[in-house]
């Protein structure tokens, strides 16, 4: 199909060249004079972009852009002037040119534009897919050769990588990616199955081991490893814990304030369960979730509590710096809505009286119930792409937003990171137990349960790995990859209810392979 372009100059046969360069290579160029054709002949025909001068007669080149982009803001209107002043530059830009042009021009520089403004996704699909193709047998091969968590750190950041790749363009590769990372979930809960009872031992012995060698970062390490090193150097902390927070929605955060922090970003591996109430309170506390519940009985809640979960964090905070005999201030947030974001926002002038400030922020974690729960909701993030969208779109629109701006402008080192996060179930799995059972659809535990032994992930020993046994028969079992558990009664729609909705407590790279980000603002110049 030919491009139509209308290209508007007063001096338009001096551009006879170019516009015959263009026909060749399949565009039909429309031409006018003066801003008061050019904007009649918008209105008659369906342009794919538009060329336009600055200094013409009647109406000037900027008027002529706001006059068309009042009238077809889609359009995408490329300058092409002799004025180098930076005054005009500014105005077109702030008028969303799409290019600016300085004549004299080559006619490769007028094709460089087009391809950028009006060809820019085929282009960047058909690269996009040749480049994943090509990546596509290296990432195979690393995961038939990961033996180490730092190994399956890097392929998970290559699968996200490339999701966000593809899901950016028209690609027909999005399909294949899906299925590789469906075999990297599949070798991953083998790892863990491998290893996590072997790294719990070693946590558990008393002994002293090595973090990255011998045991991956995990829960109970990121106040002893993140925290404390910048408190000890002197700098003021703000511990910045989002709920239920994937990496690759930590990755469309970042293009939100990449331009107000210098960023490290790294992953850490959750405890399991992959959820709040053992994942969470282990990094409050700085203890495997069976210490928690034997040092500290009052602060910790049994799964078959009616009372909340986490709502011991900011006690359990302070049981850590007591046990390290640290003497460091800090204050404690939660914040659940806007609302309290907003309060939260009216504080942060008094945060600056505490060495440490912890905020918890739980809306991704309500997104991911929601979800399940609300059908509107399900339709607005109806896959995974749609998931990450809502959550930029909170961080660029809400409170929040506004909160991360206000921290950009503070000396304090922001540590970012999560307790766990959350995949999309799509596969069901059999499971049958008495009205003790607990309600999480990832991981359940009990005395009386019944199930495959080689559908799921078995702690027959709870105190091996550090959780809590509430009975001496009391086994965990864990869900991998995108199963979910149900039980046998009214099978149907429990199934239908819960396919395809966001879960976590069980083991797959997205659940367990969280971002641990560190943040200070960025030193600009004058």
């Amino acid at each position: 199909m030919d491009y139509r372009l209308l290209w508007i100059d007063d001096e338009i046969d001096l551009l006879k060249g170019h516009i015959m360069f263009l026909e060749k290579k399949g565009y039909g160029v429309d031409t006018v004079t003066n801003g008061y054709d050019a904007l009649e002949q918008c209105d008659k025909e369906d342009y794919d972009l538009v060329l336009l001068d600055e200094n013409m007669p009647g109406l000037s080149g900027l008027e002529t852009l706001q006059r068309i982009k009042e009238a077809h803001p889609a359009l995408p209107v490329v300058m092409v002037t002799k004025s180098e002043e930076e005054n005009i530059m500014n105005q077109a830009i702030g008028s969303k040119i799409a290019d600016y042009l300085i004549k004299p021009v080559n006619p490769t520089q007028i094709l460089l534009s087009l391809k950028k403004n009006i060809h820019q996704k085929r282009i960047q699909t058909e690269v996009t897919d040749q480049n994943y193709q090509q990546n596509f047998g290296k990432i195979s091969l690393e995961m038939g050769e990961a033996r180490s968590m730092e190994d399956w750190n890097e392929i998970y950041k290559k699968l996200v990588f490339w999701e966000l790749e593809l899901s950016e363009t028209d690609s027909q590769m999005r399909e294949m990616l899906l299925m590789q990372k469906g075999e990297a979930n599949t070798e991953f809960a083998k790892f863990i199955k491998k290893n996590y009872e072997r790294w719990m031992k070693i946590r558990l012995s008393g002994e002293q081991y090595e973090l990255g060698e011998d045991v991956p970062l995990m829960s109970p390490d990121i106040f002893k490893t993140q925290v404390f090193p910048a408190l000890d150097r002197g700098e003021k902390v703000t511990l910045l814990v989002i709920d239920n927070f994937r990496f690759d929605q930590w990755r469309m955060i970042r293009s939100e304030i990449a331009d107000m922090f210098s960023i490290e970003e790294n992953l850490y591996c959750s405890i399991l369960p992959t959820a709040t109430q053992y994942a969470r309170n282990a990094i409050f506390s700085g203890l495997m979730p069976d210490k928690i519940e034997k040092m500290f009985p009052e602060l910790w809640v049994d799964e078959d509590s009616e009372e909340g979960k986490n709502l011991n964090e900011a006690p359990l905070v302070q049981t850590q710096l007591d046990r390290y005999r640290r003497k460091n201030t800090f204050s404690y947030h939660k914040v659940n809505d806007s609302v309290g974001a907003e309060k939260l926002l009216a504080q942060l002038p008094s945060f600056k009286q505490y060495d440490l400030n912890v905020i918890v922020l739980n809306f991704v974690d309500m997104l991911s119930h929601a979800r399940t729960e609300n059908r509107m909701v399900k339709e607005l993030a109806n896959n995974e792409a749609a998931y990450r969208s809502i959550t930029q779109s909170w961080m660029r629109h809400s409170a929040v937003g506004d909160l991360f701006r206000a921290l950009a402008q503070s000396e304090r080192r922001i540590i970012l990171t999560t307790d766990h996060g959350s995949i999309r179930t799509q596969n069901p799995v059999r499971v049958v137990g008495d009205r003790n059972v607990n309600t999480n659809l990832r991981y359940k535990l009990g005395k009386t349960l019944s199930y495959n032994p080689k559908e799921v992930y078995e702690i027959k020993v709870p105190q091996n790995v550090g959780l809590p046994a509430p009975n001496l028969s009391t086994t965990y079992i864990f869900a991998t990859e995108q199963d979910f558990f149900a039980y046998p009664n009214n099978y149907n729609y429990y199934v239908s209810y819960y396919k395809d909705t966001f879960q976590h407590g069980g083991i797959s790279m997205e659940e367990m392979l969280v971002p641990l980000i560190t943040m200070k603002r960025k030193e600009r110049e004058g």
